[in-house]
Protein backbone atom coordinates (compact mmCIF):
# COMPACT_ATOMS: atom_id res chain seq x y z
CA UNK A 1 0.00 0.00 0.00
CA UNK A 2 1.44 3.50 -0.90
CA UNK A 3 2.21 5.19 2.26
CA UNK A 4 0.93 8.88 0.89
CA UNK A 5 -2.04 6.94 0.19
CA UNK A 6 -2.49 4.96 4.06
CA UNK A 7 -1.65 8.53 5.45
CA UNK A 8 -4.24 9.62 3.64
CA UNK A 9 -6.53 7.20 5.27
CA UNK A 10 -5.69 7.88 8.23
CA UNK A 11 -8.41 10.52 10.94
CA UNK A 12 -10.91 9.17 8.14
CA UNK A 13 -11.45 5.72 7.12
CA UNK A 14 -9.78 4.39 10.59
CA UNK A 15 -12.20 3.85 12.97
CA UNK A 16 -12.72 0.57 15.10
CA UNK A 17 -16.28 -1.13 15.52
CA UNK A 18 -14.76 -3.37 17.86
CA UNK A 19 -15.79 -6.85 19.20
CA UNK A 20 -19.54 -7.27 20.84
CA UNK A 21 -20.81 -9.54 23.32
CA UNK A 22 -22.61 -12.47 21.27
CA UNK A 23 -20.35 -13.26 18.53
CA UNK A 24 -20.71 -15.59 15.94
CA UNK A 25 -18.35 -17.53 13.50
CA UNK A 26 -19.53 -17.62 9.71
CA UNK A 27 -17.69 -19.47 7.44
CA UNK A 28 -18.27 -18.64 3.56
CA UNK A 29 -17.11 -20.78 1.01
CA UNK A 30 -14.72 -22.80 2.21
CA UNK A 31 -15.74 -25.64 -0.24
CA UNK A 32 -13.17 -28.59 -2.24
CA UNK A 33 -13.73 -25.95 -5.36
CA UNK A 34 -10.54 -23.75 -4.41
CA UNK A 35 -8.77 -26.40 -2.22
CA UNK A 36 -9.01 -29.50 -5.33
CA UNK A 37 -5.58 -28.44 -7.00
CA UNK A 38 -7.30 -29.88 -10.83
CA UNK A 39 -9.93 -27.29 -10.46
CA UNK A 40 -10.60 -24.43 -12.20
CA UNK A 41 -11.15 -22.34 -8.78
CA UNK A 42 -7.67 -24.04 -6.90
CA UNK A 43 -6.12 -21.37 -4.76
CA UNK A 44 -3.05 -22.23 -2.54
CA UNK A 45 -3.54 -19.05 -0.57
CA UNK A 46 -7.11 -20.66 0.40
CA UNK A 47 -6.00 -23.77 1.10
CA UNK A 48 -3.85 -22.20 3.90
CA UNK A 49 -6.71 -20.14 5.14
CA UNK A 50 -8.92 -23.59 5.56
CA UNK A 51 -5.64 -24.71 8.00
CA UNK A 52 -5.61 -21.56 9.95
CA UNK A 53 -9.47 -21.43 10.35
CA UNK A 54 -9.52 -25.32 11.82
CA UNK A 55 -8.29 -24.14 15.29
CA UNK A 56 -10.67 -20.82 15.36
CA UNK A 57 -13.76 -23.39 14.56
CA UNK A 58 -12.52 -25.85 17.36
CA UNK A 59 -12.79 -22.51 19.85
CA UNK A 60 -16.09 -21.48 18.90
CA UNK A 61 -17.63 -24.81 18.97
CA UNK A 62 -15.71 -24.81 22.83
CA UNK A 63 -17.54 -21.94 23.56
CA UNK A 64 -20.83 -22.99 22.37
CA UNK A 65 -20.11 -20.00 19.37
CA UNK A 66 -23.11 -20.56 16.89
CA UNK A 67 -21.56 -21.89 13.72
CA UNK A 68 -22.40 -20.82 10.31
CA UNK A 69 -21.42 -22.04 6.97
CA UNK A 70 -22.47 -21.03 3.44
CA UNK A 71 -21.92 -23.29 0.49
CA UNK A 72 -22.98 -22.24 -3.41
CA UNK A 73 -25.66 -24.14 -5.06
CA UNK A 74 -27.36 -23.91 -7.79
CA UNK A 75 -31.40 -25.73 -9.10
CA UNK A 76 -29.50 -27.71 -12.46
CA UNK A 77 -31.92 -25.56 -14.49
CA UNK A 78 -29.35 -22.74 -13.36
CA UNK A 79 -32.51 -20.28 -12.59
CA UNK A 80 -31.64 -18.93 -9.86
CA UNK A 81 -28.07 -18.02 -10.96
CA UNK A 82 -29.09 -15.36 -12.90
CA UNK A 83 -26.39 -13.23 -14.61
CA UNK A 84 -24.04 -14.34 -12.07
CA UNK A 85 -23.67 -17.61 -13.61
CA UNK A 86 -23.49 -15.73 -17.24
CA UNK A 87 -20.54 -13.67 -15.65
CA UNK A 88 -18.59 -16.50 -14.00
CA UNK A 89 -19.73 -19.93 -15.86
CA UNK A 90 -17.22 -21.88 -13.69
CA UNK A 91 -20.53 -21.81 -11.65
CA UNK A 92 -22.78 -23.58 -13.32
CA UNK A 93 -21.20 -26.75 -11.91
CA UNK A 94 -22.04 -25.65 -8.58
CA UNK A 95 -24.75 -27.75 -8.45
CA UNK A 96 -26.51 -31.19 -6.32
CA UNK A 97 -23.79 -34.49 -6.50
CA UNK A 98 -20.96 -32.11 -7.98
CA UNK A 99 -17.88 -32.40 -5.12
CA UNK A 100 -16.20 -29.57 -5.79
CA UNK A 101 -19.65 -27.81 -4.16
CA UNK A 102 -19.18 -29.76 -1.17
CA UNK A 103 -17.76 -28.23 2.23
CA UNK A 104 -13.69 -29.11 2.82
CA UNK A 105 -13.37 -32.06 5.16
CA UNK A 106 -11.49 -30.55 7.54
CA UNK A 107 -14.33 -28.26 8.61
CA UNK A 108 -17.24 -30.28 8.42
CA UNK A 109 -20.44 -29.26 9.52
CA UNK A 110 -21.92 -30.44 13.06
CA UNK A 111 -25.48 -31.32 13.49
CA UNK A 112 -25.52 -28.18 15.73
CA UNK A 113 -23.47 -26.00 13.18
CA UNK A 114 -25.98 -24.16 10.70
CA UNK A 115 -25.51 -24.56 6.33
CA UNK A 116 -26.68 -21.86 4.48
CA UNK A 117 -27.21 -22.32 0.83
CA UNK A 118 -26.35 -18.96 -1.21
CA UNK A 119 -26.58 -18.49 -5.00
CA UNK A 120 -24.56 -14.91 -5.09
CA UNK A 121 -21.59 -13.34 -3.70
CA UNK A 122 -22.74 -11.38 -0.23
CA UNK A 123 -23.73 -14.28 2.68
CA UNK A 124 -26.82 -12.76 3.17
CA UNK A 125 -27.88 -11.79 0.20
CA UNK A 126 -31.54 -13.60 -0.48
CA UNK A 127 -30.54 -15.60 2.55
CA UNK A 128 -31.84 -16.24 5.99
CA UNK A 129 -28.59 -15.00 7.66
CA UNK A 130 -29.75 -11.81 9.02
CA UNK A 131 -32.68 -13.30 10.19
CA UNK A 132 -30.81 -16.12 11.71
CA UNK A 133 -28.18 -13.45 13.43
CA UNK A 134 -30.76 -11.62 15.08
CA UNK A 135 -33.03 -14.30 16.55
CA UNK A 136 -30.29 -15.60 18.62
CA UNK A 137 -29.10 -12.07 19.83
CA UNK A 138 -26.00 -11.86 17.82
CA UNK A 139 -24.16 -8.33 17.32
CA UNK A 140 -20.85 -9.44 16.52
CA UNK A 141 -19.59 -11.86 13.03
CA UNK A 142 -16.79 -13.55 12.69
CA UNK A 143 -16.16 -13.44 9.13
CA UNK A 144 -13.84 -16.36 7.25
CA UNK A 145 -13.65 -17.87 4.37
CA UNK A 146 -13.08 -17.12 0.46
CA UNK A 147 -12.74 -15.57 -1.60
CA UNK A 148 -11.72 -12.01 -0.27
CA UNK A 149 -12.32 -9.98 -3.41
CA UNK A 150 -16.26 -11.60 -4.10
CA UNK A 151 -18.45 -13.17 -1.32
CA UNK A 152 -15.80 -12.12 1.72
CA UNK A 153 -16.26 -8.29 0.38
CA UNK A 154 -19.58 -8.98 -0.34
CA UNK A 155 -20.89 -10.09 2.83
CA UNK A 156 -18.87 -7.65 4.77
CA UNK A 157 -20.56 -5.06 3.57
CA UNK A 158 -23.72 -6.21 4.10
CA UNK A 159 -23.16 -7.75 7.54
CA UNK A 160 -21.78 -3.86 8.14
CA UNK A 161 -25.31 -2.63 6.54
CA UNK A 162 -27.43 -4.72 8.70
CA UNK A 163 -25.54 -3.39 11.69
CA UNK A 164 -23.82 -6.75 12.76
CA UNK A 165 -19.67 -5.82 13.91
CA UNK A 166 -17.74 -7.99 11.05
CA UNK A 167 -14.56 -8.61 12.23
CA UNK A 168 -12.39 -10.40 10.01
CA UNK A 169 -9.08 -12.52 11.42
CA UNK A 170 -6.36 -11.74 7.86
CA UNK A 171 -5.25 -15.49 8.30
CA UNK A 172 -8.50 -17.40 7.88
CA UNK A 173 -9.60 -15.49 4.36
CA UNK A 174 -7.96 -16.56 1.16
CA UNK A 175 -7.92 -15.68 -2.62
CA UNK A 176 -6.90 -16.32 -5.90
CA UNK A 177 -4.56 -13.42 -6.07
CA UNK A 178 -2.53 -11.67 -3.42
CA UNK A 179 -2.89 -8.17 -4.84
CA UNK A 180 -6.66 -8.26 -4.67
CA UNK A 181 -6.98 -9.97 -1.20
CA UNK A 182 -4.91 -7.08 0.14
CA UNK A 183 -6.56 -4.74 -1.53
CA UNK A 184 -9.83 -5.69 -0.25
CA UNK A 185 -8.66 -6.18 3.36
CA UNK A 186 -7.48 -3.06 3.31
CA UNK A 187 -10.81 -1.11 2.05
CA UNK A 188 -13.07 -3.66 4.32
CA UNK A 189 -10.57 -1.96 7.03
CA UNK A 190 -11.41 0.82 6.11
CA UNK A 191 -15.05 0.89 5.64
CA UNK A 192 -16.73 -2.06 6.75
CA UNK A 193 -15.25 -4.24 9.53
CA UNK A 194 -12.00 -4.84 11.55
CA UNK A 195 -9.09 -6.98 10.00
CA UNK A 196 -7.52 -8.22 13.21
CA UNK A 197 -4.94 -11.33 13.78
CA UNK A 198 -6.60 -14.75 14.32
CA UNK A 199 -4.70 -14.50 17.73
CA UNK A 200 -6.61 -11.32 18.70
CA UNK A 201 -9.92 -12.90 17.70
CA UNK A 202 -8.86 -16.46 19.65
CA UNK A 203 -8.01 -13.96 22.90
CA UNK A 204 -11.97 -12.37 22.35
CA UNK A 205 -13.24 -15.48 21.96
CA UNK A 206 -11.21 -17.24 25.26
CA UNK A 207 -12.63 -13.84 27.43
CA UNK A 208 -16.32 -14.57 26.65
Amino acid sequence: MDMSLEENYKGVFDGRVGFGVRPALLIVDFINAYVADDSPLYAPDVVTAVQETIPLLYLARQKHIPVIFTRVLYNKNLWDGGLFVQKVPVLKRMVEGEPLAEIVPQLSPLESDTVIIKQYASAFFGTPLATILTSLGVDTVILTGCSTSGCIRASAVDGMQYGFRVIIPRECVGDRHREPHEANLFDINAKYGDVVSKLEVIDYLHRL
